[in-house]
């Protein structure tokens, strides 16, 4: 995909946080809508990507993410084009799914 002539970049986040108590629970919900007000878009469970026109604008968002790690657990962040994006295979049982199309971005200047 390209967006205004340049190549798609994408940021996928990967976390595993602690739900055990009310404060984890309350930690994991904040990080969650942040994903979700930040464009990114649920692919499994604990498992967020959002497509970025740029290589420097994943880094922003890349940059944000990490920002608002919660204090417990693990959270990875993976960078890659789209064309890497486009050769993932997806299984659900023994039927191959499509790649989901990401969702239109919104330009403001």
């Amino acid at each position: 995909m390209r967006i205004n002539g340049y190549r798609c970049m994408w940021v996928m986040t990967m976390f595993d946080l602690p739900t055990d108590t009310k404060r984890a629970r309350r930690n994991y919900a904040i990080f969650r809508k942040m994903l979700l007000q930040d464009g990114f878009m649920q692919l499994q469970y604990s498992v967020y990507a959002r497509p970025c026109p740029s290589e420097e604008n994943a880094d922003v968002h890349a940059r944000r993410v990490a920002q608002s790690v919660p204090p417990d657990g693990e959270v990875r962040i993976l960078k890659f084009t789209d064309k890497q994006f486009e050769r993932m295979e997806i299984f659900c049982g023994k039927l191959r799914k499509s790649v989901e199309e990401p969702g239109d971005q919104l330009e403001l200047f």
